[in-house]
């Protein structure tokens, strides 16, 4: 009798707390997306639209031309010395056009080694930086 009475009070006590916490259901099938929110530089250019249509197979491609991308930022940040949004954030047009020369038909095997090296490049590059954008307020 004791176990019943205490898996009731149980199940009493705890129904009020999982009608707070479930979901809200309904039947609403309207997408919304909402721009995404960044901590900084909100108005970012908007990245080559193939690397969000690409197939995951190929996603080495989309993974290279991101840390190209950075890597040539962050050296103009370092040569400026300044980490105002336009250099933190450059157009694409860059970046893409030197992948496309180096990269674009490159071996799987090939942008691995690429990523790599892109990497230490950049690894090398961070602390300065991150010293300059803290400064400013932009890290």
């Amino acid at each position: 009798m004791r176990k019943i009475t205490l898996a009731a009070a149980v199940t009493l006590l705890a129904a009020p707390l999982a009608a707070q916490t479930s979901p809200q259901v309904t039947n609403d099938l309207t997408v919304t997306i909402a721009p995404q929110q960044y901590r900084i530089c909100n108005d970012r250019p908007g990245r080559p639209t193939w690397m969000d249509e690409v197939h995951p197979r190929e996603a080495y491609k989309a993974l290279t031309l991101m840390d190209l991308y950075e890597l040539r930022a962050w050296e103009q940040i370092v040569e400026t010395g300044n980490c105002g949004c336009e250099v933190r954030f450059p157009a694409w047009e860059d970046a893409s056009e030197e992948f496309n020369e180096r990269y674009l038909l490159a071996s799987a095997s090939e942008h691995t080694a690429a990523q790599r090296d892109i990497r230490q490049l950049r690894n090398e590059l961070r602390h300065a930086v991150q010293d300059i954008c803290e400064a400013q307020g932009n890290w």
